[in-house]
């Protein structure tokens, strides 16, 4: 008897799955979107700015270093890896150079967005965007560069907050017409803006929710129906730890000790399950010298 295959990224993003995909900045919130039961997960390139960096999302990182966490993703987790690429990296052939990182490294989805480098975080403001031929160039350098058929190129247009919403609207089916397997316009404004994208362009698409971002923050069922095929909550987890990480620290500084606050933090124990402690020790007693 033949075992189950698992779905593969392009299953689970078809038009009106309405997919959580919760982001992770690093191996550790990869594993915990894991054993949350999601099924994917987006390595946000905002994310590695914030926590490896202590930076904003500026356009600061490099592939290289993007793909070393995708790397360290993949080792920790099997769900398939969406991987934000910002602008590439460069032109359309250092686009192609990237795609072939990112594939080697284990990501199943590269995002690439049509703003102008050095690029800002989708719902900042004092964005500007390139040519729509130049971005239709990047595309298909990012599709013929590909080496594996089920590796997903997603086109992301942030020509909403520049141009208007009718613009970003056509850049985005211009992307598709150059091989995109999924589309994402960036930061629409209101309900009917996000009803009207799948409306007026049938297929795979994903939306961004950003707690204090621009685009409303609509429940999962309402945004499947509407035709979404997956709905990023990007920073979701690391603004949580975020805040938990201030919090702590600044009791900790008025207090003196953790007196107080214990159940806030994760157990020793369940800190040690998160990184495969068990794994890990078994392994060092395999190999212990006799």
């Amino acid at each position: 008897m033949t075992a189950p295959t698992s779905p593969t990224l392009r299953d689970l993003l078809a038009p009106g799955a309405g997919v959580l995909i919760p982001g992770a900045a690093n191996a550790l919130a990869a594993h915990f979107v894991q054993s949350s039961g999601f099924p994917i997960v987006y390595l946000t390139g905002a994310g590695i700015a914030n926590s490896w960096l202590g930076a904003p999302d500026m356009g600061l990182t490099t592939a290289t270093e993007v793909a070393a966490h995708i790397s360290a993703c993949r080792e920790a987790v099997d769900i398939p890896i969406v991987a934000d690429g910002d602008t590439g990296f460069g032109n359309a052939l250092n686009l192609v150079r990237t795609v072939r990182l990112f594939e080697r490294a284990g990501a199943g989805a590269i995002q690439l967005e049509d703003q102008v480098f050095p690029t800002r975080c989708g719902h900042f403001e004092g964005k500007a965007v390139i040519p729509v031929a130049e971005m239709v160039n990047k595309v298909k350098a990012a599709v013929d560069g590909r080496r594996r058929s089920d590796f997903l190129v997603i086109a992301r247009t942030d020509a909403r907050a520049v141009e208007g919403f009718d613009a970003a609207i056509e850049r985005a089916a211009a992307y598709r017409e150059a091989g995109a397997d999924v589309l994402f316009v960036e930061a629409p404004a209101s309900e009917e803006e996000l009803s009207a994208i799948p409306q007026r362009l049938p297929g795979a698409h994903l939306c961004n929710i950003v707690h204090g971002g621009k685009t409303p923050m609509l429940p999962r069922e309402t945004l499947a129906q509407m035709g979404f095929a997956g709905i990023l909550y990007a920073n979701a987890a690391l603004q949580a730890a975020m805040l938990a990480m201030q919090k702590t620290l600044a009791h900790l500084a008025r207090q003196g000790s953790l007196h107080g606050i214990e159940d806030s933090l994760i157990g020793f124990g369940e800190r040690q399950a998160a990184v495969d402690f068990a794994h890990w020790s078994a392994l060092e007693r395999r190999y212990a010298e006799p």
